[in-house]
């Protein structure tokens, strides 16, 4: 489309999408931060629950405690995630990010007073609040970078979102350091920090524009959609930007707003939520978060003699092929990256299974378990860490899509649970072949995205889900292994572009 290749990268699209991307950090941040001072929290609670009943915690209670904390957070995302549409509907994009900081406060204030009230307690519900909060955010902050985002940008705009995840996670690591927070006195202060962001966000987000697609759609607001997308892209002609919002509101009209219910009733969209289902599983199944949860223990299992420090060096490959994966994924394509990250982490399990099975006989191997872990990592960020938090918002048009981002985010989030809560019960029983788990997924995950997964760079959102319509509307397509490939063209309009990987 050639007004979309006219416009420009403004001041005011990077600004937009940096604000938002904050609740993205909010994200990674706690995540990552309750992996480094874990030794001086779990003291805490030992501490505490001796003060309570003068007898201290078994050694396999202190298991299911510490388990409960770190996979809360899960909980509270789950529940979070399907409350999206209800949120971004009623309230819009922007104004729903500004609203839910509220959550970031209370959970964070109760984390930081934990220690001066003595209540191990107030650092589960607050990990639940904030699990609340960032379950939220996971489906404002994609939805909308990818709506006000011009097509040529939006694969490279939603790498951001992953961006500030892998920023956050680092930024908890440095903090954690003992050199800083991660100390007996400061611990409740990194716990508690993540209302800093929470308030400079608020302060920015009012600066934001709303989403033009939101203005335009669900409230018919079409010269304010309109001047919108010309401050942010730095053009004047956006006419057929705003002629394709009106035909997906067209289209929406013919049909009743799509409810979670109906979108799992719906054989039009049922295509495209199981590929969105299974492209967010693939992100938490292959076995990252056991990595980000429990790093620190796996290093010092490796052998590793400050392995704090292994673990934000992970911390630093994590953020440099994120950044590497925006550069790459309106080049190569979202489905490529994905392929080539899956195949890699793979290979990086076998690399790490076969390091940690052998340490007691070959010490030397320990340096081979950090690279496999740092290759696990840099792979992640490769395709499954970033694609499928802004493949879903392109897979469905502006009806479906909260519905979907909705469903999909609750996949995501419940799968991070279960590998934050079992995994370290299964690890106890596995031991060092515990990774061989992940990497039969990993495999799983790949043929899926192979035979399944279409390529949606270039495409606009009503050319995407045309895509899906033609295959279901044709019958004698499904038996053709060309129409479940990718790399193909999705629709038979003429002038559309190809999406060759």
């Amino acid at each position: 489309m050639e007004e979309d290749n006219q416009s420009r990268l403004t001041v005011r699209l990077v600004y937009a999408v940096f604000v938002a991307v904050i609740g993205s950090l909010q994200f990674g941040y706690n995540i990552g931060v309750i992996n480094a001072p874990d030794k001086i929290i779990k003291s805490f609670y030992n501490e505490t629950y001796f003060s309570r009943t003068g007898f201290s915690i078994t050694n396999d209670a202190m298991t299911q405690l510490w388990s409960v904390s770190v996979s809360i957070f899960s909980v509270g995302g789950m529940i979070g995630s399907f409350s999206v549409g209800i949120f971004v509907n009623r309230f819009g994009r922007r104004n729903s990010m500004l609203m839910v900081n509220v959550l970031a406060f209370i959970g964070g204030a109760m984390m930081g007073f934990s220690k001066l009230l003595k209540s191990f307690e107030m650092i589960i519900l607050g990990r639940m609040i904030i699990g609340l909060y960032c379950g939220l955010a996971t489906g404002f902050v994609p939805m909308y970078v990818g709506e006000i985002s011009p097509t040529k940008l939006r694969g490279a705009f939603g790498t951001m979102h992953q961006l500030g995840v892998v920023i956050g996670i680092l930024i908890a690591q440095i903090f954690g350091l003992e050199a800083l927070m991660g100390t007996v006195d400061l611990w409740p202060l990194l716990l508690g920090f993540t209302v800093f962001p929470s308030l400079i966000q608020c302060g920015l987000l009012l600066c934001c524009p709303k989403s033009p697609r939101f203005l335009l759609i669900n409230r018919n607001e079409e010269e304010e959609a309109r001047a919108v997308l010309q401050k942010l892209w730095g053009i004047t002609d956006v006419d057929a930007d705003i002629q394709e919002m009106k035909e997906e509101s067209r289209k929406m009209s013919l049909e009743k707003r799509v409810t979670i219910g109906e979108l799992f009733r719906s054989p039009v969209y049922r295509q495209p939520l199981i590929v969105a289902v299974v492209i967010h599983l693939s992100q938490q199944l292959s076995g990252i978060n056991a990595v980000f949860y429990y790093s620190t223990d796996i290093f010092t299992k490796a052998g590793v003699q400050e392995p704090i420090y292994a673990t934000i060096g992970a911390g630093v490959v994590n953020t440099v092929f994120t950044v590497v994966s925006l550069f790459l994924v309106e080049r190569v394509g979202r489905r490529t990256l994905h392929l080539i990250g899956l195949a890699g982490m793979a290979g990086c399990t076998l690399l790490m299974t076969i390091a940690l099975g052998l340490l007691k006989s070959v010490p030397s191997l320990s340096y081979l378990s950090i690279v496999a872990i740092f290759g696990f990592v840099a792979f992640f960020e490769i395709g499954p860490g970033p694609i499928p938090w802004f493949i879903v918002a392109e897979l469905f048009s502006q009806g479906p899509r909260p519905a979907a981002v909705a469903v999909a985010g609750c996949s995501n989030w419940t799968s991070n649970f279960l590998v934050g809560m079992f995994f370290p019960l299964v690890e106890k029983a596995c031991g060092s072949y515990v990774f061989i788990i992940f990497m039969v997924f990993l495999i799983i995950f790949f043929i899926f995205t192979f035979f399944k997964v279409p390529e949606t760079k270039g495409r606009t959102f009503d050319q995407i889900s045309s895509g899906f319509r033609e295959r279901l509307e044709q019958p004698g397509a499904e038996k053709s292994p060309m129409v479940e490939l990718g790399d193909i063209k999705l629709t038979e309009n003429p002038g559309t572009p190809e999406s060759g990987v």
